[in-house]
């Protein structure tokens, strides 16, 4: 018997293993990238000069920003709050209706191209428009404050998550949804019972996620009008008071590591 089992499994081709690739293609991408790097720096005029012509100014710059100037932080809390509050309701926002819109862009949810298509073309020329250029928009429709920051981080939010939540959701387990297919569920029931529970997890991560980029962007969407701390960067850059502005770049840096570390904890016990 172990003759014969020897000369069957001779007799099975074996799997070839995977050959490196050649060593040409190496330089030919390395090649590439260098002949990329080098027109692109040649198209916009961008040279190793001119860089090293400007370091003496951003020296002088860091001198004039330090020491920074503590009493002004008095000034900035209420207007860093108010863009942790443009940031949670921008989000919030925008979560909500990502929902619908990545259920009708999924292919395995919708079920037919012409419905998720266009969907998702709306959404790619959502995704295409600067969160600042939606803040200007919205400024010139319903004037300064903090309003216009919030819809453009609605906007933005609905794009970003709508996108990695369609994505993931064409990636869940087929099983409970031909199940509850099988056992004559209606469409709510089958995306209630068997889609929301494979998904929720990575949905609450996506939206945290969100919310750390909305917090560094609401910070500079005043610098348009949007209202935030990002009015208070434009104020002290043009009467070029950086001092004032160390202070608010140290504030936001602090803000923002401590909601990523949040965040990030959060999402650990989710995943």
């Amino acid at each position: 018997m172990s003759l014969q089992a020897n000369v069957k499994a001779s007799a099975q081709p074996r799997a070839e293993r995977p050959k490196p690739p050649r060593r040409y293609k190496h330089y030919l991408t390395a090649a590439v990238v260098l002949a990329a790097l080098w027109g692109s720096a040649a198209r916009t005029e961008a040279t190793i000069g001119e860089l090293v012509k400007g370091l003496p100014n951003m020296l002088d710059l860091l001198r004039e920003m330090f020491p920074p100037r503590w009493s002004y932080f008095d000034n900035i809390v209420a207007a860093m709050l108010e863009t942790i509050r443009m940031a949670v309701i921008g989000t919030t926002i925008g979560a909500v209706l990502a929902v619908p819109v990545a259920l009708l862009c999924a292919s395995n949810i919708a079920g037919t191209g012409w419905l998720f298509y266009p969907i998702r073309f709306l959404l790619s020329l959502v995704r295409t428009i600067p969160d600042l250029l939606l803040a200007a928009i919205f400024v010139a429709i319903f004037g300064i404050g903090p309003v216009p920051g919030i819809l453009a981080l609605a906007v933005f939010s609905l794009g970003l998550i709508a996108k990695l939540t369609y994505e993931a959701l064409e990636g869940i387990d087929r099983g409970p949804l031909e199940a509850m297919t099988a056992v004559g569920a209606n469409r709510s029931q089958r995306i209630m019972y068997s889609v929301v529970p494979q998904i929720q997890a990575h949905f609450v991560s996506f939206t945290l996620y969100t919310f750390e980029i909305n917090v560094r962007a609401a910070a500079v969407l005043g610098l348009v009008g949007a209202g935030g701390i990002g009015h208070y960067y434009d104020v002290t850059l043009g009467f070029l008071e950086y001092d004032k502005t160390c202070v608010i770049i140290l504030f936001t840096l602090a803000v923002v590591l401590l909601i990523d570390y949040a965040s990030t904890k959060l999402r650990e016990k989710l995943l």
